[in-house]
């Protein structure tokens, strides 16, 4: 009796023994103590998502800032809200373009471990560019919302100066919660759970919160568009009938710039659900379980979009905005006829420095000939 009993303690005792090893194995796979758990691409990969970066990052930049100079050279445009928010909009995409390539490549392509601050900061630089951008976006729905269905009071309710403290207003909420991070909301057990597996020092409740936020954005804008073509299609449907008069057909000349309008910005955010949507699904998805090897990488991927998506934004205004487009093509002119301008005004410094070159040359010729003159003549006389 007391054998079988030691028998079926022993049996207890490794059983119990093997579940704890068992768990202990579970437990050291979700541990991370270093980057590499973070550095998952291959070689492959890394040179495939450095192309992209190169090659995205670069043409994202200047279309930006040609865009903002655009806009920064015309008193027209700058005197619009509508304008204001696109500019508001190509300042972020240019930051993005700066910070998500660099903080980008460092991290996945060179493994560089610059320590937890100086992560967190560059993380903070584009989390505040990719945010803005989603608000900038929010602000524009909310412009062409208040056009379309406000649109005897528009001028009043959204002026230029409440149009630049909207604007102000979404940078300064943005950088703080961008850098929330950084002043101390982060994972306390450094690089072990609770933190983050796609960002490394980043608590699971600060990405929930960031990604939430991400998504009632995206729904608002969603939900403004949605609202905003149902309008300009009953516009539309109304004006097929037919009408007289002048003001009728400055309506309809308005409403068409409208529906234009409407229709630029919805496929501007068709392309921004499209490249956010599986990187926010990545997000939420980290918060609840422990993402795999391989489910890392797809992010990686899947963060390359939003800077195409940064890289796409300004190539639909510049196709798109009738009045952005016009003052491109009027800076270029300008810069054209500068070009000639200076051009010709060197042709003719050229050609009076040669026309000049020619005199001294040919009155250095005639004292020639008559020094020699003047030697022939005092030989003679010698």
């Amino acid at each position: 009796m007391e054998d079988h009993t030691e028998q079926s303690q022993e049996a207890t005792t490794v059983l119990y023994l093997n579940e704890s090893t068992l768990n202990l194995s579970k437990a050291g796979e979700n541990l991370c103590n270093s980057f590499k758990c973070y550095m998952v691409l291959t070689q492959l990969e890394k040179k495939t998502i450095g192309a992209i970066c190169f090659l995205a990052g670069p043409v994202t930049f200047l279309e930006n800032v040609l865009v903002l100079g655009v806009i920064a050279s015309s008193a027209t445009l700058r005197s619009r809200p509508s304008y204001l928010f696109i500019s508001s909009l190509a300042l972020a995409d240019t930051f993005a373009s700066c910070f998500f390539t660099t903080s980008f490549l460092d991290f996945h392509l060179y493994s560089r471990d610059d320590g937890p601050n100086m992560y967190l900061f560059k993380l903070g630089g584009v989390t505040m560019a990719f945010t803005c951008s989603v608000g900038s976006l929010l602000l524009t729905a909310l412009d062409r919302y208040l056009c379309i269905y406000q649109a005897c009071n528009y001028k009043v309710l959204l002026t230029r100066t409440r149009a630049i403290l909207a604007i102000l207003l979404l940078w300064c909420v943005t950088v703080l919660i961008s850098f929330l991070p950084l002043m101390g909301w982060r994972c306390t057990t450094q690089l072990d759970p609770p933190c983050s597996r796609l960002f490394p020092y980043v608590d699971h409740h600060y990405l929930a919160c960031w990604t939430g936020l991400q998504l009632v954005a995206l729904f608002l804008i969603m939900v403004a568009y949605v609202l905003i073509l149902w309008k300009a299609n009953r516009h539309e449907a109304s004006m097929g009938g037919s009408q007289i008069g002048r003001q009728t057909l400055r309506g309809q000349a308005r409403m068409r710039m409208d529906i234009q309008l409407a229709q630029t910005f919805s496929l501007i955010l068709l392309i921004l659900a499209v490249c956010w949507l599986p990187v926010l699904s990545f997000m939420m998805v980290d918060v609840s379980v422990t993402l795999t090897n391989k489910q890392q990488r797809m992010f990686a991927f899947c963060s390359t979009l939003c800077l195409v998506n940064s890289c796409v934004n300004p190539v639909l205004y510049a196709l798109r905005c009738r009045d952005l487009r016009g003052e491109l093509l009027a800076l270029l002119g300008c810069c054209k006829a500068w070009r000639e301008r200076t051009f010709q005004d060197e042709e003719n410094d050229h050609g009076a420095a040669r026309k000049n070159n020619d005199q001294a040359l040919e009155q250095s010729n005639r004292e020639t000939i008559s020094e020699s003159v003047d030697r022939q003549e005092n030989s003679i006389q010698i």
